[in-house]
């Protein structure tokens, strides 16, 4: 099924041609949106959705159905991701929220559906304000208007309704705006003329950072989607080696995938000096991949070229793109990254194509994802044990299920796994900044190496300066060392390289929350269930956050929803109990506790979660006691006992502390 346009293929219920709700009108013919009489660009998946929620105005439209109409048949397209990205476009371009929604509501886990009251237009196009009706020029345009209706005539016509002295006035008045532009653009021209003089004799415009903008799939089989994704991601982990140039993220520039923006705007949203995008066609085991290389200050194609290859060396393939790119914007390199960058590696087919679908899975980042990523993985491993990045990849995985972030997993049972899948990634190749982050977060997780994990995460950013990762974790170290302001400085770095993704912008809300920031920290996590109403961990830090302020009716209906957004998670459950108990609802707090003693007899519950309700409930002893027991069971949670906000009421005890100086975390 072909991808609907705004005029979707079924028939619609509008009728006419445009539709008005609010300040903003719908040109269903051309899928344009106006505001008040100005046109507002939104085209791609968020035109499509905005008409179909239009069509059946007051229904829910359910994510699957979405699917099926927009992403039908692309079983590796990342549909979670793009949804949320499509609606987040289009309450921008409505000035709409989620919380309170005028519009578009949102129904968790289940759909959306448009709300407001509609009016159905007979006009021929949309109406215009006064300023645009009077053919005035607005500041923000750099364009002559076009001529209104009421002076468009044939030879041989006369304008009806116009007097000669309004006729006048009017061409006046376009007369002397085409002479303003032309003498603009005189001297324009010279100004140009001088600095291009004045450049010759200087170095010329140099490109300090770029994008790899998602390539597209031309091999006319949308089930080979994941592998064009993981072209452009294989390109974007080469580029970003290089410490000179900034790169940004994989997940941000997956956020542009479909979209029809113009490449100086996208330039401009995430402040880069050049784009890059490209076509990847595969048949059988051959790959060829075309990619251009654009400057946007100048509008330059700087360079363009076809690469082919077969499967086995596509990796090879990607450093000779990598290669060609860096030479043509004359980056200066180190003899390491010279090296590296020439360096290439070698897999076999099929191990290539089963990391790439793991990649997929992983970059869901949800339990039943990461379980289907390590299975993946492991295969790919099967089919090559030599593939170094199949390795990295199924360290991380081990790493995360067993954290504080899925925390159903006893650290113990996946810690072992984590530190010989990054070991052997190394022993392969360590030059992998992946494979050194990995590692390192096995130490910080698990070991509780704090020097090992410190210098583990500053080696992946020397050999990668781009990889936003390794920032994050880095952060986390710090977080966990109390030095909160160098652990929010290298948040900050990671989100600029990767601004769009959910899961940094989260990562820095709860750094926020765990330096006390609470107001700064609402305001961000506020920001990141913009773009994911349905991610339950930004939900649980904002109700924690509101706790520290007080806030309890605000704290636990976040952390209610937070709850069931995540189907009674272990550490949803915890951080609500302990609010209960710190706003002195103790028997809601004691079934909480029930409920964590039930689960733990069908799954691992960290002994973590139990203590921070014991700590709200103001059962100190019993707190620290489930604390030992996370501490036996080296629960990643605990790492951050120096810090976080929910155990100060144990700062004082004599216990608490004997703890803090056996985790290394306190002098």
């Amino acid at each position: 099924m072909p991808l609907l346009s705004l005029e979707t293929s079924k028939q619609p219920a509008i009728s006419p041609k445009l539709v008005r709700f609010g300040i903003y009108q719908v040109d269903v013919r051309t899928s344009e949106l106006w505001k008040q009489g100005r046109k507002i660009k939104l085209q791609g998946q968020p035109c499509r959705i905005l008409a179909i929620l239009l069509e059946r105005r007051g229904e829910v439209i359910t994510r699957e159905e979405l699917r099926k109409r927009l992403w039908s048949d692309d079983t590796f397209v990342d549909f979670d991701h793009s949804l949320n990205t499509a609606i987040m476009r289009l309450r921008e371009a409505l000035s709409d929220s989620s919380d309170n929604p005028r519009f578009i509501e949102t129904l968790p886990r289940h759909g959306y559906r448009f709300i407001a009251p509609i009016e159905e237009l007979d006009g021929s196009e949309p109406e215009k304000t006064a300023e645009a009706r009077s053919g005035a020029i607005p500041e923000s345009s750099p364009h002559v208007p076009e001529v209104g209706p009421a002076m468009r005539f044939s030879a041989g016509q006369t304008t009806p309704h116009l007097s000669p002295r309004l006729i006048a006035s009017r061409l006046a008045l376009v007369i002397g705006s085409l002479l303003t532009i032309l003498v603009i653009g005189i001297i324009g021209a010279r100004l140009r003329l001088v600095r291009s003089g004045s450049e010759a004799n200087s170095q010329p415009n140099q490109i300090k950072s770029l994008v790899v903008l998602p390539f597209d799939n031309l091999s006319g089989d949308k089930d080979q989607q994941y592998f064009t994704d993981g072209m452009t991601d294989e390109l974007i982990a080469h580029l970003a080696k290089i410490r000179s140039l900034r790169v940004i993220s994989r997940s941000t520039a997956m956020a542009y995938k479909g979209t029809n923006k113009p490449l100086s705007q996208i330039a401009r949203d995430l402040n880069v000096d050049a784009v890059v995008e490209g076509t990847v066609l595969r048949s059988g085991d051959q790959v060829r991949i075309t990619s251009e290389l654009v400057q946007v200050a100048t509008d330059r194609h700087l360079w363009a070229e076809t690469y082919e290859s077969k499967l086995e060396d596509v990796l090879g393939l990607q450093s000779r793109v990598a290669s060609a790119i860096v030479n043509e914007i004359r980056v200066n390199l180190t003899p390491e990254e010279q090296q590296r960058l020439a360096s290439t590696r070698t897999v076999t087919g099929e191990s290539y194509e089963n990391y790439l679908k793991g990649r997929y899975y992983w970059n869901k980042r949800s339990e039943e994802g990461l379980t289907k990523a390590i299975e993946y993985f492991q295969l790919a491993i099967e089919k090559d044990p030599n593939n170094a990045l199949a390795y990295a990849a199924l360290a991380d995985c081990y790493s995360i299920i067993g954290s504080a972030i899925v925390g159903t997993v006893p650290s113990q049972d996946v810690a072992p796994k984590a530190k010989a899948a990054a070991m052997k990634a190394l022993q392969l190749d360590d030059t992998l900044a992946e494979a050194q982050t990995s590692l390192a977060t096995v130490r910080f997780n698990y070991d509780w190496d704090w020097a090992g994990a410190a210098s583990g995460f500053q080696r992946s950013i020397e050999l990668n300066p781009s990889y936003a990762t390794a920032y994050q974790r880095y952060s986390l170290y710090l977080m966990a060392m109390g030095r909160t302001n160098e652990s929010l400085a290298q948040m900050t770095r990671a989100r600029e390289l990767d601004p769009l993704s959910i899961s940094m912008n989260f990562s820095l809300g709860w750094r926020l929350y765990m330096a006390r920031k609470n107001d700064q920290a609402i305001e961000q996590l506020q920001n990141t269930l913009e773009m994911d109403p349905n991610f339950a961990l930004p939900r649980m830090v904002l109700g924690q956050a509101y706790e520290e302020k007080n806030a309890y009716p605000q704290a636990l209906s976040e952390l209610q929803k937070a709850v069931g957004i995540s189907h009674d998670s272990p550490q949803m459950l915890g951080a609500l109990g302990h609010a209960y108990g710190a706003s002195g609802n103790r028997s809601e707090a004691e079934k909480v506790l029930v409920k964590l003693m039930e689960q733990s007899k069908r799954q691992y519950v960290s002994p973590f979660y139990v203590a921070i309700v014991y700590v709200g409930l103001a059962e100190n002893d019993k707190a620290v006691d489930w604390l030992e027991n996370a501490y036996g069971d080296r629960s990643n949670a605990i790492v951050f006992a120096k810090v976080d906000p929910q155990l100060d009421p144990l700062r004082s005890n004599p216990r608490f502390q004997a703890l803090l100086h056996r985790l290394a975390l306190q002098n």
